[in-house]
Formats: structure tokens, C-alpha cells, sequence
């Protein structure tokens, strides 16, 4: 039977931010105070680096309009920006099986179903992280994710419709030097809004974790802790 969930879906949020709320959220969610919850947003230009990452890593030009955040997940760096979903599920793996492994592979199949409703034939290649088209080998996803007390924080970022040459001028994206980097538009050859990609991308969650959403309302900001349902919870924080 379908487990139910919060979605907030949220617009342009700045990385720390969405840290902040990710981890507001998995406090409630291990607490049983609120059902697991799956956060949708882009952010401003941002590249955060995993517990794996190299300093050799990083080579930002100077002049770069970007922020630079170190992260606990795992990983190594990548490059976050406006036309890229970026998907959040604060999930409680005690409801999914206690495996760390299994839920990133699920997280990879939830891109993998969105891609394919962009006919898109995307894949996972054996000893890297993410997803890819191929051939010849290209990355369109990001994975990483971080787990305390089997909740989870972080997840994928999907590039939908932007400029991938951060992924290879600014850093050498998840440690790859030969990597190619590509997006939902490049491939389709024409222009697809976040928005466009959100509605398949929840369809596909809906699935994979067999999950019922509950739409947060969100019209300012993250919204979640000034909604009167949770203002018990957010005085208790």
C-alpha cells in the first residue's frame, strides 16, 4: 500500500538555505512529526563539494559568479544552477529497507523514468555515480546523498536546461576529467522549462518509493515552518 508523503515544491532557493530546511525536516521526519517529505527546487549558481572531493578538484576562474559550499554528503563536487531540478526526498530508509545502496539505485530509476518521458533512453554505467545517456557517454544527473539515523537528506540534481561548461571550467565534476556533461534540452533539441520536468519527476518518485503526495503550500519562500498546521513544530525547534 502507497505511503503518504509531503511534496514542497519550491522555486529559486540559495544552497544553505535548502540545507537548513533539509535538515529542519529530517529532524521532524525521524521524530514521526511529520511523513517523509520530498523537497523540488533549483538553485542560484552554487558548487558544493562531497566528503570524497580533491581540492584539484575546484579550479574556479576568478570572476565566477558562484558560491562554493562544503557539503556532508557523499560524493564528490558538482555544479548546481537555475535550470536544473534539483530533488531533495527526506525519507526515513526504516520504511524502505534499511539499504543505503538500494535507495541511491532507486533514486537513479526515478531519473531514469523521468528521462525516458522525454524519450530519452538514459542508463546507469557500472562504477560511477548517476545517470547517463549513451554513446557516447554523457552525464545528465547527479547523485548524492547523505544519511543519519536511516533518514536521508540531499539527492539528485537532473540538468534540465542550462549551460553545462560549469561542470568542466569551473570544476572537474565528480572527479571525472574526461567527462562529457549534458541536459533534457541539448538532447531533445528544443527548450524544457524545470516546471515541464517537475510533473513527470513527482510521477516517477510517486512510483519508485510507492508514495501518495500531499502538496505542501509554499507561496513565500520555503513556507513549510510559518504554515499554521506546523507551528507547534516549528516552536519546538
Amino acid at each position: 500500500m502507497a505511503k503518504g508523503a509531503y511534496l514542497l515544491q519550491l522555486g529559486t532557493v540559495p544552497y544553505l538555505e535548502a540545507w537548513d530546511l533539509q535538515r529542519s525536516l529530517a529532524g521532524a521526519v525521524s521524530q514521526g512529526a511529520i511523513p517523509d517529505t520530498v523537497v523540488l527546487l533549483e538553485h542560484p549558481p552554487v558548487i558544493t563539494t562531497g566528503r570524497r572531493t580533491d581540492e584539484a578538484e575546484v579550479h574556479i576562474p576568478d570572476g565566477a559568479e558562484v558560491e562554493l559550499v562544503e557539503t556532508d554528503r557523499g560524493g564528490k563536487s558538482t555544479f548546481h544552477g537555475p535550470g536544473q531540478l534539483v530533488c531533495y526526498p527526506i525519507l526515513d530508509l526504516n520504511r524502505f529497507g534499511k539499504d543505503v545502496r538500494k535507495y541511491c539505485r532507486d533514486l537513479e530509476e526515478a531519473v531514469i523514468r523521468t528521462l525516458a518521458a522525454f524519450e530519452l533512453e538514459a542508463t546507469r554505467i557500472e562504477g560511477l555515480t548517476g545517470v547517463w545517456l549513451e554513446t557516447p557517454p554523457r552525464k545528465i544527473a547527479s547523485i548524492g546523498v547523505h544519511v543519519s539515523r536511516w533518514v536521508t537528506t540531499h539527492g539528485y540534481a537532473l540538468n534540465v536546461d542550462l549551460d553545462p561548461s560549469p561542470f568542466t571550467d569551473w570544476i572537474t565534476a565528480c572527479g571525472l576529467e574526461d567527462a562529457s556533461f549534458t541536459t533534457i534540452a541539448r538532447e531533445v533539441d528544443r527548450p524544457i522549462s524545470v516546471e515541464e520536468a517537475r510533473s513527470v519527476a513527482v510521477q516517477a518518485l510517486a512510483e519508485v518509493f510507492d508514495l501518495t503526495f500531499e502538496e505542501l503550500p509554499a507561496d513565500e519562500g520555503a513556507g513549510l515552518w510559518e504554515q499554521p498546521t506546523h507551528g507547534k513544530l516549528a516552536a519546538s525547534r
